[in-house]
């Protein structure tokens, strides 16, 4: 078995805000079509167009003419066109042959379980010549089916429909349903934890790329890697360890520090249990009672007073999220109860405080900040806000990653099994002081700390912006777990880095009220794979992106969109530092009516 030994690197620093570049107007007029992407004029492309090509052989024959090393294909089935058909696209798949694989198949020498890379590939038979990483999320653990996620809420298609060849993984592991750790049960093999946070990328990738060739023929003309959330992670990793192996990458709501961010979600768990109830069941707190949903709306109508207008439009959106940081203070801006008790029109003072020192982040015994703090957006008031903060940060997902992936050694399972313990237990009882170091410690067969394995070595992606590539982010100002204000700091730090070069290369797009990935008061729906590939394949750069709200009557509508919005609500996302800005003229609903300007 081929494994890659992990690149040690220095603690990936919390970049300073830069201050915001004087970027040039651009008309909002000339983003009419709903969900393009408007570009600049054509420039010198680094990569060529991609040419499709019809495949070489049956589906089923590619099974026996597959030969690679480690690697077992379970099956080949051809798809026929319209067989198959996903909630809210309207097109249905077209023909394509599905593989299912294993790579690397092993036994873990600490539990003794089986363990390989799992993958599926869907192959079009219209192929457009290109291939379409697609990266998990979350704890990663399933094949989730190679449809290619081009992200965003509600999308109306997707890779394979748009001719791409798609892999999708399980990273290295399968989801353990006998396991008190369940997903997190990986953790304790050594190997495992490489494959997640980066050697399943690294494995895979010419894997597929070999797979590919032998059904049409040829390699694919450009690559692709596009993910969410963890998968934003893979895409960050991918560009550092991986440079010449993908044209393109496009990346949401990006955990590239998702160890240090599972810290700081149940450091503000710590923060809200201070104030929270006991849950009658089990004695513990219950984070939920810390703030209600009243209480939650009421601070983010007090965000909107402070920030609504500072984007020149009062539209239920704070578009200029730097302005809004330096506006807003919970110390001021959120009335007190006098009596203490929160009644939906105030909060109390132990609220506030609380409220005030998650909004800042965590800091260590010197001061110094763990992780970014969290912006002041409305989006605050999200149903996905209050299920990360209140549920998941003591749950199945940020106390769980943390103590079985991302300290080390592993926790052991008697942590859960033992006589009253608890993932909240352990959530409350995590200790800056001394377990953070565990973050960026080695033992034994753990010979890779998770700030090694699980963060791109060089943040700043030198060689692939070497090799000309191609990145565009994009980020919900109202994310509960993967901080914007920490995503600003990596772009501020990759603009210091390569000075004028950088727009060339990464564009960071903020969208305002989005939650984790999708969902929450937001413009949410947009299609970014489009504007990539107009990127690198005709060196056409995205000046803005068009998004539109899901409202009632949509194909999958956003419950969260406000009832005075259009359903159909559209506006611009500009590129960072850049914010849209509405013109003084026009339907106040329509991107049309918007430009972006420099702060």
């Amino acid at each position: 078995m081929t494994q890659l030994s992990p690149q040690a690197s220095p603690h990936p620093s919390l970049y300073p805000a830069a201050g915001a570049a004087s970027l040039r107007l651009l008309g909002a007029s000339a983003c009419a079509l709903l969900l393009a992407a408007c570009s600049s004029p054509p420039l010198t492309p680094t990569r060529p167009a991609a040419t499709g090509q019809a495949p070489v052989m049956a589906c089923d024959a590619l099974a026996a003419r597959l030969n690679l090393a480690a690697t077992r294909v379970v099956s080949a089935q051809r798809v026929e066109a319209g067989q198959l058909k996903l909630p809210g696209i309207t097109q249905p798949l077209p023909e394509h042959c599905v593989v299912k694989g294993l790579m690397n198949e092993r036994t873990g020498p600490v539990d003794g379980k089986p363990y390989a890379i799992g993958f599926e590939m869907r192959l079009p038979t219209a192929w457009n010549g290109r291939f379409f990483y697609q990266a998990n999320g979350g704890l990663d653990g399933f094949q989730t089916p190679a449809y290619g996620d081009i992200l965003g809420g509600g999308p109306a298609s997707n890779g394979l429909l748009k001719g791409f060849a798609v892999l999708s993984s399980d990273a290295g592991h399968a989801f353990d349903r006998s396991s008190p750790i369940g997903g997190a049960t990986f953790g304790q093999d050594p190997q495992a934890r490489l494959d997640y946070g980066y050697n399943a990328v690294a494995q895979l990738t010419p894997m597929a790329k070999a797979l590919i060739h032998t059904y049409y023929g040829k390699r694919p003309d450009t690559s692709y890697l596009v993910g969410s959330s963890n998968g934003g992670r893979h895409g960050f990793v991918t560009a550092s360890r991986l440079p010449r192996d993908y044209d393109g990458i496009l990346v949401s709501t990006p955990g590239y520090r998702l160890p240090l961010a599972a810290v700081a979600q149940v450091w503000g768990a710590q923060q809200f249990a201070s104030i929270a109830q006991p849950n009658p069941a089990t004695g513990r707190p219950d984070l939920r009672t810390a703030f209600t949903p009243a209480d939650m709306a009421l601070v983010s109508r007090s965000i909107l007073a402070r920030c609504d207008a500072l984007d020149g439009l009062a539209d239920g959106m704070v578009a200029d999220l730097q302005a809004c940081q330096a506006a807003f203070r919970v110390d001021r801006d959120i009335p007190v109860c006098a009596a203490g008790v929160a009644t939906g029109t105030c909060l109390s003072q132990a609220q506030k405080d609380v409220l005030g020192r998650v909004l800042a982040g965590p800091k260590d015994k010197a001061g110094a900040a763990v992780y970014a703090g969290l912006p002041a957006d409305p989006g605050i008031a999200g149903n996905d806000w209050a299920a990360w903060k209140f549920v998941n940060s003591v749950g199945p997902r940020d106390a769980i990653a943390l103590g079985f992936v991302f300290v080390t050694p592993p926790a052991s399972p008697a942590v859960l099994t033992g006589q009253g313990n608890t993932l909240i237990d352990y959530a409350l009882k995590f200790n800056l002081d001394t377990d953070l170091p565990k973050l960026t410690a080695t033992s034994g067969l753990y010979r890779a700390s998770a700030m090694s394995f699980m963060t791109p070595p060089d943040p700043t992606m030198r060689e692939f912006v070497a090799q000309g590539g191609k990145m565009i982010v994009f980020h919900g100002t109202a994310d509960p777990v993967f901080s914007a204000l920490d995503t600003i700091a990596w772009h501020d730090a990759f603009r210091r880095t390569h000075g004028a070069a950088a727009e060339r290369h990464a564009r960071l797009f903020l969208v305002p009220g989005m939650n984790h990935s999708r969902g929450g008061p937001a413009t949410d729906q947009m299609d970014l794979v489009d504007a990539l590939v107009a990127w690198v394949e005709r060196g056409q750069a995205p000046e803005a992106v068009v998004a539109r709200a899901r409202g009632p009557g949509s194909a999958v509508p956003n419950p969260e969109v406000p009832a005075s919005w259009s359903p159909a609500r559209t506006r611009l996302l500009c590129p960072y530092p850049q914010v849209p800005r509405y013109t003084g003229r026009g339907d106040t609903e329509s991107a049309t009516s918007f430009a972006c300007a420099a702060r």
